[in-house]
Parts: structure tokens; C-alpha cells; sequence
């Protein structure tokens, strides 16, 4: 059985990428599993609360959920052509202290996905991810790109209503687990 972890770059209740990733979640082919996590409740990164007070709870479950999967799909916005700060922030976090990168993310299958309204999906913040990924020793699967573009447009009530995007979704998860499953 492949278990992955999914975790939404985004705290907002109508996220695309909430719903791309449930989407995910309910499109798992046989052998696999999807269990999202979450970036909430993780405040900006101090080091003199992680000094004085250790690790807040929302970042020990989400470094516990990351070092038991067998691999890790972001879905990640873009803003401002870049990495959205809170789900940095969170990735940062869960990468203290850092001698516990290795056991976290050393050798950690990821794929990255994103679903935004402009017409280039999140591709700019994709590859802003692929420096972090790499510096944190993590296995950054090259094997496809799932951008949503439009996504007004693809989505609605909250759900993906659009049939080519879920089938371009399909192939690409199937993808990834098969690739978690060789490893």
C-alpha cells in the first residue's frame, strides 16, 4: 500500500487547491492512499519560541504525518509568481530543528501540482518549489505537471467540474504512485 500525504498550500475556505487535492484524494488508484494534511495553526516561524517552547503541535503532527508517508503531493497557489509565504512558512517549520531533515525529508518522493485562476496555472510556483525540495534533500518526482489553469472555470461549489482536468489529474496521480511504488 502506497500512503501519501497531501497538503494544501492555501488556508482559505474556497481554496482551489483544497479542492484539487480532495479531488486527489477521491481519485487514488487501487494500492494507494491519499490523507491530507494541514499547513493551519502553524504560526510564522520564530526561533526564539522554538527555543524557549519547542515545536507548536500543529508543526510535531505535521512533520509525524510527512516521516510516515511513503511520499508527499503538494498543491501549491502562486502568488505573486512565487511560493505562497504560509505554506513556506509551514515547510520551514516542519524542516527544525535541523538535524531532523534527514529523518523528515531525506529522500522523500514529491510532486507538485496547483490549480489559480491566470492562465499559466502554477508554474512559477512550482519551480520555486524545486530549490526548497532539493535543499531539503527530497526526491522531486520530474515524471509530469498538473497546472489548472482557469480555475474558475474548472471548479465550482467547491468541486472539479471540469472532465479533462480530472482525467489529466487521473493519469498524473496514477503516475506518481507508481513511482512511490518502486522505490
Amino acid at each position: 500500500m502506497v500512503k501519501l500525504l497531501g497538503i494544501s498550500g492555501s488556508l482559505r475556505q474556497g481554496s482551489y487547491n483544497s479542492a484539487l487535492l480532495r479531488r486527489a484524494a477521491a481519485l487514488m488508484p487501487d494500492g494507494a492512499t491519499l490523507q491530507i494534511g494541514t499547513i493551519a495553526g502553524i504560526p510564522l516561524y520564530d526561533g526564539d519560541v522554538e527555543a524557549a517552547e519547542g515545536l507548536p503541535a500543529a508543526v510535531t503532527l505535521l512533520k509525524q504525518q510527512i516521516a510516515a508517508c511513503d511520499g508527499l503531493l503538494l498543491a501549491s497557489p502562486e502568488y505573486n509568481n512565487s511560493i505562497p509565504g504560509v505554506f513556506k512558512n509551514a515547510i520551514d517549520w516542519a524542516s527544525r530543528p535541523s538535524s531532523d531533515i534527514a529523518r523528515i525529508f531525506g529522500g522523500k518522493p514529491v510532486a507538485i501540482m496547483g490549480a489559480s485562476l491566470g492562465g499559466f496555472g502554477t508554474i512559477l510556483s512550482q519551480n520555486a518549489w524545486l530549490p526548497v525540495l532539493r535543499t531539503l534533500g527530497c526526491d522531486t518526482w520530474n515524471g509530469g505537471r498538473m497546472l489548472v489553469s482557469g480555475a474558475g472555470k474548472a471548479f465550482a461549489d467547491g468541486e472539479l467540474v471540469d472532465r479533462l482536468v480530472e482525467e489529466r489529474l487521473q493519469a498524473y496521480l496514477d503516475a506518481f504512485v507508481r513511482y512511490v511504488g518502486t522505490r
